[in-house]
């Protein structure tokens, strides 16, 4: 290899390992102060304990908001992930006509503003008569998420060859048995990856939620709020716990999207 090469390569390790730095360098200081006594920018070592997450898991008002946002997430997941494949695979079959028109319905609501969405949402359900709750907030997070998902199903749904689908149905399959059987194994890849970025967006989700929610905050408006008198200590802790779970929720997808491909390879 020549010296300009090594020049250039270094040089990209260098660049790399500065934005590794500004991306996880702030959440890194994040977990180090929960941990510590600190003010301002200091910290003192000899503090070291985990009061500080002791108390996080007295805050009534915190976790309850961490409630109502695990909540929120888990049922916008759920039924944007079933929407999101019936309808895939409704269109999917026999290449149904309107599909650019239901399309274009699906993915409005992601591309628009967020303003837009919540206003518009709320206009809506104030028409019906609907009070604010969680459950016209999970209601707008379906509305955003669901396009998603769908465009992920949809993706590994055309890849499929359409002699699988044909065979099952010459055999005498209904399309229930034949998506049971047949597609649905090979849409568990997409299904996890999409409904782990829609849970993502939903959990921190801030402009549709402040719209739509009644008297039960999420937690990103509870930290909102909390921003006009600064944070306690056991903010860190909080985003601490909630960085490991997101964390422990990749891995666990991640080894489930490696399964599901080796056991295809198995097969």
């Amino acid at each position: 290899m020549i010296s300009r090469e090594r020049i250039t390569i270094g040089v990209l390790w260098i660049f790399a390992a500065m934005v590794f730095a500004m991306l996880y360098g702030p959440a890194a200081l994040v977990m180090v102060f929960s941990f510590f006594d600190h003010r301002g920018s200091l910290i003192d070592p000899s503090t070291f304990s985990v009061k500080h997450y002791a108390g996080l898991f007295s805050d009534d008002a915190i976790l309850s908001a961490l409630s109502n946002t695990v909540e929120v997430a888990v049922v916008s997941v759920v039924v944007a992930t079933i929407l999101a494949v019936a309808l895939a695979y409704y269109m999917r079959l026999d290449k149904r006509r309107g599909r650019g028109y239901v399309e274009f319905v699906i993915f409005l609501p992601f591309v628009l503003p967020a303003i837009i969405t919540g206003i518009s949402l709320l206009t809506v359900f104030g028409q019906l008569g609907v009070d604010r709750s969680l459950f016209t907030v999970a209601i707008g997070h379906i509305v955003i998420v669901v396009g998603i998902i769908y465009r992920m199903v949809m993706v590994r749904l055309e890849a499929l060859e359409n002699s699988q689908i044909e065979a099952s149905s010459d055999l005498g399959a209904s399309h229930f048995q034949t998506f049971r059987l047949v597609v649905a194994p090979q849409l568990i890849s997409a299904m996890v990856t999409g409904a782990l970025l829609a849970f993502t967006i939903s959990f921190d989700e801030t402009l549709v939620t402040f719209f739509l929610v009644g008297d039960e905050p999420t937690l990103p408006l509870r930290l909102w709020a909390m921003m006009r008198v600064g944070f306690p200590p056991e903010i860190n802790a909080l985003v601490t716990v909630v960085l490991i779970g997101t964390m422990l929720l990749a891995a666990t997808g991640a080894s489930l999207m490696r399964r599901s491909i080796a056991g295809k390879g198995a097969a």
